[in-house]
C-alpha cells in the first residue's frame, strides 16, 4: 500500500461521497483501490440526446498536485463531439483554465457528461464536429448516432 498523501486521502473523500451520492446517470471508481489515481467511469448516456441508448468511457488520471491541479481525462469510447480530440483528451473550461481545487470526483464528472449534451463549438477540439455542430445539427446527430449504435457491437 502506497504512502498516504494529500491527494490521495482527498480522492478517498472524493469515492466516499461519490458513492454516497452518485450523480445520475454516472458510474466512476479507481481501476484499484490501491492504485487510487487512475479512475474508470461509465457515463450513461441521457435520454433524448443523439447519445440515447449509448454508455461513454473514459479514465480520470489523477496526479499528487490534485486538488490543485485537475486530473487528465481521456475518452475510451469512440466519440463524433466538438469539443474532445481524436486521442480521446477532451476541452473543458472547468480542467482547464477555470479549474478549483473545490471540484471534487463529482462535479468533473457531471461537468463531462453536460458537456456531452451541451457542446461549446466555439472553443472546438474536433473541427469537424464543431462545424456540423454550428450549421447541420442533423447530420452531426446522425455522425453521432452511427458511433453510438457500433457501439452496441463491439465488445
Amino acid at each position: 500500500m502506497r504512502m498516504s498523501t494529500p491527494a490521495r486521502e482527498r480522492l478517498m473523500r472524493d469515492l466516499k461521497r461519490l458513492h454516497q451520492d452518485p450523480p445520475a446517470g454516472i458510474n466512476g471508481a479507481p481501476v484499484d483501490n490501491n492504485i487510487i489515481m487512475l479512475w474508470n467511469v461509465v457515463i450513461f448516456n441521457p435520454d433524448d440526446t443523439p447519445w440515447d441508448g449509448g454508455e461513454t468511457m473514459l479514465t480520470l488520471q489523477f496526479t499528487e498536485d490534485y486538488p490543485n491541479k485537475p486530473p487528465r481525462v481521456r475518452f475510451i469510447s469512440r466519440m463524433f463531439h466538438p469539443n474532445i480530440h481524436a486521442d480521446g483528451s477532451i476541452f473543458l473550461d472547468t480542467l482547464q483554465n477555470q479549474w478549483s481545487l473545490l471540484y471534487d470526483v463529482a462535479a468533473i464528472l457531471t461537468s463531462i457528461q453536460s458537456l456531452l449534451c451541451d457542446p461549446n463549438p466555439v472553443f472546438s477540439a474536433n473541427a469537424v464536429a464543431a462545424h456540423l455542430f454550428g450549421v447541420n445539427k442533423h447530420v452531426f446527430n446522425r455522425k453521432v448516432r452511427e458511433i453510438v449504435e457500433q457501439s452496441w457491437t463491439e465488445d
